[in-house]
């Protein structure tokens, strides 16, 4: 996960985007994985900061993760990024 603050940018909405590649499965598996991880950002990114960009890139394990598991792994994840 990457996260750019704004800087010098104007302000603005956080925006995310998704980055599903082939190791998580094949087409139906990454386009369901999408899906939920952008069902889950959309309650996250009013949080951010205006003109935060944030991309997330899918590690294989998103594939057989619950929307719960994959939920607690982008507030960790979060976290970390806003503390840094």
């Amino acid at each position: 996960m990457h996260l750019d603050n704004g800087g010098d940018r104007e302000s603005g909405a956080a925006t995310a985007g998704l980055i599903v590649s082939k190791a998580v499965g094949g087409s139906v598996v990454r386009h369901r994985v999408a899906r939920r991880l952008r069902h889950l950002l959309a309650t996250r990114l009013p949080a951010l900061p205006e003109g935060t960009r944030l991309v997330v890139r899918a590690a294989p394990g998103a594939a057989t993760a619950t929307s719960a598991e994959l939920g607690a792994d982008l507030d960790r994840a979060l976290a970390r990024l806003v503390r840094a």
